[in-house]
């Protein structure tokens, strides 16, 4: 195979030229990956965080008494009062 040619970051930073790649594929494996998951029952371990337990959450992610993902339920967050008016 080529080798790619060298980037010079400083030309890419001057045009504002973004340049990214990813590791784990585009959005027709990650479907796959997903599909392959539902089949097969596959599923993350999680602890389901409410809104009122932020504070706690991020001082047991900061202590390292982390055993699973955190996933915040939004369905616990509390809209603001001027969009509740409206």
């Amino acid at each position: 195979s080529e080798a790619m040619p060298p980037v010079n970051p400083g030309a890419l930073i001057r045009r504002r030229i973004a340049y990214a790649g990813s590791l784990i594929g585009g959005i027709a494996e990650t479907q796959e990956m997903l599909d392959f998951c539902a089949e097969h029952n596959v599923v993350a371990d999680i602890e389901l965080v409410r809104a009122d337990q932020l504070t706690e959450a991020y001082d047991r992610m900061v202590a390292g008494d982390v055993k699973y993902r955190f996933v915040l339920d939004t369905s616990t967050l509390q809209v603001p009062a001027e969009e509740a008016d409206a």
